[in-house]
């Protein structure tokens, strides 16, 4: 809940912005208060408070407030520990590591595994996958293309905004989509969602909660991590997404039986004449 509302400060009204502040910097004492609490200490309107948690995916104040206090209740606390330019190395790889585990604990807790069972079904009757993300998001996609095409299905990653875009129109029923995307507001990714899912083929989607690309996808798998992008590189959220991209691959992969095996022994053995042999 935290990362999804980070992730969906840029699209918040001024006055919604103003609670999201409040939650993020004290998100145990929101979990408690009342939405006239918030309100006044917001500056702003009960309604406008109501209306902040429907932007944010909620059905309003209570649920908010219930998945909020999930979140803080998964085990691992909330890290909003920033870099600083001073910080000892020691403290910098504490301080990357600690949000990475954090993440991971949160997703493991949050993930729809019906939403993932659903993707799955999706991605194992396919007959050709094609994965979509730009920029880092290219990268895990780039990634994804590595560990499908050993499982003997048709895939590939298109990266280009074009290319995307041209294969997405031709892709139809018989393919699916992957689209990668943490903000999920890229308007090249959601015009080839668009045009894929115009075609009728499906589309899996590895997104932020409350995202035009989750709103679009026929199965969304969100992954809310809080992350500020708008400087740095997307660092725990790529990790998240590369998480999930583990746990399609060899789901898929078991669905295949004897097949898996038959698949990866052929692809490694290519692989042995080229490695040194090892030293006894």
């Amino acid at each position: 809940m935290l990362g999804r509302i980070r992730g969906m400060m840029d699209g918040l009204r001024p006055s919604e912005r103003k609670i999201a502040e409040i939650v993020l910097k004290r998100p145990h004492a929101v979990v408690t208060a009342s939405v006239a609490e918030v309100a006044r200490e917001a500056d702003v309107s009960q309604p406008t408070v109501v209306r902040f948690c429907r932007s944010i995916g909620c059905s309003g104040y209570q649920d908010f407030k219930l998945r909020l206090a999930q979140d803080l209740a998964t085990g691992t606390p909330f890290v909003d520990a920033d870099l600083m330019p001073d910080d000892p190395v020691a403290e910098v790889a504490a301080k990357v590591i600690g949000r990475a585990i954090s993440a991971f604990s949160r997703m493991r807790n949050q993930l729809n595994t019906e939403n993932l069972s659903r993707a799955v079904d999706i991605l194992a009757a396919a007959r050709r996958i094609e994965i979509y993300g730009f920029g880092a998001s290219g990268v895990v996609a780039q990634d994804a293309q590595n560990k499908f095409f050993r499982l003997g299905v048709p895939v590939i990653a298109h990266t280009d905004v074009h290319v995307q875009a041209m294969a997405a129109s031709i892709l139809g029923p018989d393919g699916a989509v992957i689209a990668i995307s943490h903000t999920g507001r890229t308007r090249e990714l959601l015009r080839s969602v668009d045009l894929a899912l115009d075609g009728g083929a499906p589309v899996v989607a590895i997104t932020s909660g409350g995202s035009p690309l989750a709103e679009r996808a026929t199965v969304p798998l969100l992954v809310d991590v809080d992350e500020d992008t708008s400087i740095y590189t997307p660092r725990t959220s790529r990790l998240s997404h590369l998480a999930v991209i583990d746990v399609l691959q060899v789901a898929v992969a078991l669905r295949q039986g004897t097949a898996m095996g038959e698949n990866l022994a052929r692809v490694k053995r290519p692989l042995r004449e080229r490695r040194l042999s090892e030293r006894v």
